[in-house]
Formats: C-alpha cells, structure tokens, sequence
C-alpha cells in the first residue's frame, strides 16, 4: 500500500547533518533518522510533504538530541537569517531530485504526485514549517512558490510576525496566546490566493479560529492528534476538529508518541495500537475522507515496532488487524491527503 505523508523533517536532517559526524545520503540505506530512498521504497514510502523548517540557533550543535523544555529552542529568529536557511534546504530538494536518477520528483500539482507515484519515484511537495522566511511584502513567497512551495505552516511553536504558536506542554490547552496578526491574516490571503495549502498544525487555537475565519481553502493540520485522547496542546479539541470537517479539510496523525501517548511520556515502546485508536477517533469524528497520516518522520520519536520508513506497513496491517477496510486503508494511506491538495490547488 503506498503512503504519501503530510510531514517529515527529512531537508532539515540532512542539511544540520551536512559535514558532522552524521552526514548521510539520502540515496544510501542508514539507520540513522526515520528517512532515506532504499527504506522509503521497503516501506512504502510514496511521498509527502517535505518541510523547511528554520531551528531557533541554527550554529548549535544538531549531533545533540533536541530539548523540548530549552527555551533557547524557541528563541525568535529574523527573517534574513530564515530565509536563507529555507533556501539552503530548498536547494538540497533541488539537488536531491537532479541526483536521484528519477527517484526522488518535486511536485508542484497533484498530478505531479500520482505520476511520480506511478512511476516508483518519492513524490515531494516543499513545505514551509513556521514561516520566519517569509516578509510581509511577500515577495519570498512568490518566490518559493515558483520554486515548487504548495505548504505552509505559518508557525512553528514559537512567536513569529504572522502569529503564535502552541508550546509542547502536557497537559495542556492548545489555547496558550493570541492569535493571528494583521500580517499573519494578510499571509493567509496571499496563500489562498496562490493555492497554498496553510497548514494549523503548531497555531494556538486563537490562530485556528483566526485562519478558519479567514481562509477560503479546506481547514488542514498536517501532524496533529486528538486532544481527546492525548491532552499535549499540539493536539486538536473536539471543536477544532468539527471545523475542520465542516470546511472538508484534513488532520494527518502524527506518530510522535508523546503526542500519541495518554500519559504524554516520550516512550519508544509505545505500540502501534496507540496511532490506530488517534485514527478511528478522528474517523469516527471528521470521516473517513478527512484523515490521512502525517508522521514527523525525522523529526520525532516514533513507536519502537515501527522504527522508520521501512516500517511504515506494519502501520497499514495494524490498520487492518483494528477491523478498518481496504477501501478506509487507502483513503488513510494516500487518497486523503491527493483530495484535500487537490481541493486546495484547483
């Protein structure tokens, strides 16, 4: 079964990694991070979004592990510096597919994606993870988006010029701070206007009900889980949720396990079990054309038994094994997120 993912960090493993000890090509098979081709293809790993994500300290030492409670982490950044970095990671795309013999596609439509998934090649869409890099003339985003950007988050989980973002406390409301600003409304528009999707994943409710108030596009949060089911404040109410079946849009489960978990603790033993119940909750909740799977592959820590890419068809069995259908498996695994993308770029 293929997958096509709503989120991984994979561009930015690979360019903190550049010229470290953990330098690695993604055409190679490792075992570090969750993402190269050889395991893509083992698992089934057809494509997904690939985010541009700017780090708070982009000179730290990234052969440490991340630490959610460093404030330093969560440190504004200015737009000259963001940019660049995007760019920096926005080349290594460029460079990936150029280098891959037809393994590795950068798409711009959804058409791009099925005929990249045809053809055995990892179909990647550039996404924007918090848009520090973005000014508010927008003419970076008309650039990136010539360059192939489709997503954009407009926050990480941090302050930026656009809005707030939720910090990743448990337990803990996803309403922690104001919402959109004047230019993060304005930023809103403009995607809309260049059929971007806008991604809430990382936005305080606030800046939810802000976007929803202002996009005229489906309502789409890449990597969330249910709040219901996990109280960390990166996850969506029940309400949030109801909105975004209303407007048609999308949640992609997210496989960290401390956004899985009900006890919010970082456990690699979590079982595969804990992502099925998050997505017959938001089955039961959204329906079955609304869910899709956003894994944060490379940037989280993922179930032990699912370990990485490779792994990613065990998760289609446990799908399986909980009773859902071939025709459920599918919409979940891919047809979801090619419909909202497609509703969103036509």
């Amino acid at each position: 079964m293929p997958v096509f993912d709503g989120h991984n960090d994979t561009l930015l493993k690979l360019e903190i990694e550049a010229g470290t000890r953990k330098e690695r090509s993604f055409f190679k098979r490792t075992e570090q991070g969750h993402i190269d081709l050889p395991r893509a293809r083992e698992g089934g790993f057809a494509g997904g979004l690939f985010a541009m994500f700017v780090p708070s300290n982009i000179h730290q030492d990234f052969t440490r592990p991340f630490n959610p409670s460093d404030p330093a982490n969560y440190a504004e950044i200015s737009q000259a510096e963001a940019l660049g970095f995007t760019l920096r990671m926005a080349a290594r795309a460029q460079r990936l597919e150029r280098e891959s013999d037809g393994g590795f596609t950068l798409c711009r439509s959804v058409a791009d994606i099925e005929r990249a998934m045809a053809e055995d090649s990892v179909a990647a869409v550039l996404h924007i993870e918090g848009a520090e890099a973005i000014d508010t003339d927008f003419n970076a985003l008309e650039v990136l988006h010539a360059a192939g950007l489709r997503s954009l988050g407009p926050v990480w989980s941090r302050k930026n010029a656009f809005a707030d973002g939720v910090p990743m406390a448990f337990p803990s409301s996803p309403d922690t701070g104001p919402g959109l600003t004047d230019a993060g409304r304005a930023l809103v528009r403009a995607c809309n206007d260049l059929r971007i999707l806008v991604d809430l994943s990382h936005i305080t409710e606030k800046g939810f009900w802000d976007v929803a108030e202002t996009s005229r596009h489906p309502l789409v949060a890449s990597h969330s889980n249910a709040h219901a089911l996990c109280q960390n404040a990166r996850n969506l109410t029940d309400r949030q949720l109801d909105a975004i079946r209303e407007s048609n849009g999308l949640v992609g489960v997210n496989f960290h396990v401390a956004f899985l978990r009900e006890d919010g603790r970082h456990d690699r033993t979590t079982p595969l079990e804990t992502i099925v119940r998050h997505a017959a909750y938001l089955v039961e909740r959204l329906g079955e054309d609304r869910v899709g799977l956003g894994s944060d592959f490379d940037g989280c820590m993922v179930p032990a038994d699912l370990g990485d890419s490779s792994g990613l068809q065990k998760l289609v069995q446990a799908f399986r094994d909980a009773g859902f259908g071939e025709n459920l498996v599918e919409k979940l695994s891919y047809r979801n997120w090619l419909r909202v993308l497609s509703h969103t770029q036509n």
